[in-house]
C-alpha cells in the first residue's frame, strides 16, 4: 500500500513478520549533542557535578536504553545485542558534550532504533545530571550516522542530500 513495512493492507500499524529474513551482522552509529554554558562544560570535565561522573552515567544509561529499546518504541523487535559502544566527548566549540552510539547486532532485523535510543537517552542523562546549573541546556543534531547489513545495504548521512 504505502511502502511501508510497519503497516498492514488496511493501514493499521503492525511489528513486521522478520522470521524468514536471514540473520546477518547488523550496526548502525548515531549521533547527538548537548549544548550548555562553558561553565557547565568545566564543572563536567573537572569532576565536580554535585550528582557525580556525568561522563560515565551518561555512557551507562546510552547502554541501558539500548538494551530496552523494544520496550520503548512499540513495533521494535527485542534483540540480543552483542555490541553497545557509546562516546561522550567534550567540545569547546559548542561549547558542550558530542554523543555517539555504535549498536551491533547478529540477527534478523537492524540496530537503528536500538543506537538513535542509546545516544537520546544518553543525551538526556548529560542533561538530568547538571540541569541544576543549567537549564538552558540543548539537546541536538541526533540523528543516524551510518547503518550497515540487511537487505537495504549501508547506509551514510554525509553521502545522503540535505544531510
Amino acid at each position: 500500500m504505502t511502502g511501508l513495512t510497519h503497516l498492514d493492507a488496511t493501514g493499521a500499524a503492525n511489528m513486521v513478520d522478520v522470521t524468514d529474513k536471514a540473520a546477518t551482522t547488523r550496526t548502525a552509529l548515531a549521533e547527538g549533542a548537548v549544548v550548555m554554558l562553558p561553565e557547565t562544560l568545566r564543572l563536567i570535565r573537572e569532576g565536580d557535578a554535585k550528582k557525580g561522573d556525568v561522563i560515565g552515567t551518561a555512557r551507562l544509561a546510552g547502554i541501558m536504553a539500548a538494551k530496552r529499546t523494544h520496550e520503548l518504541i512499540p513495533l521494535c523487535h527485542p534483540l540480543l545485542l552483542s555490541k553497545v559502544h557509546v562516546t561522550c566527548e567534550a567540545d569547546d566549540a559548542l561549547p558542550g558534550l558530542r554523543l555517539t552510539a555504535e549498536v551491533r547486532v547478529q540477527g534478523p532485523t537492524g540496530v537503528e532504533m536500538e543506537a538513535l535510543t542509546a545516544v537520546s537517552v544518553a543525551c538526556l542523562t548529560v542533561y538530568d545530571m547538571v540541569k541544576a546549573v543549567d537549564r538552558g541546556m540543548r539537546i541536538e543534531g541526533i540523528r543516524l550516522l551510518a547503518k550497515d547489513g540487511g537487505r537495504s545495504g549501508s547506509y551514510r548521512a554525509d553521502a545522503e542530500a540535505g544531510a
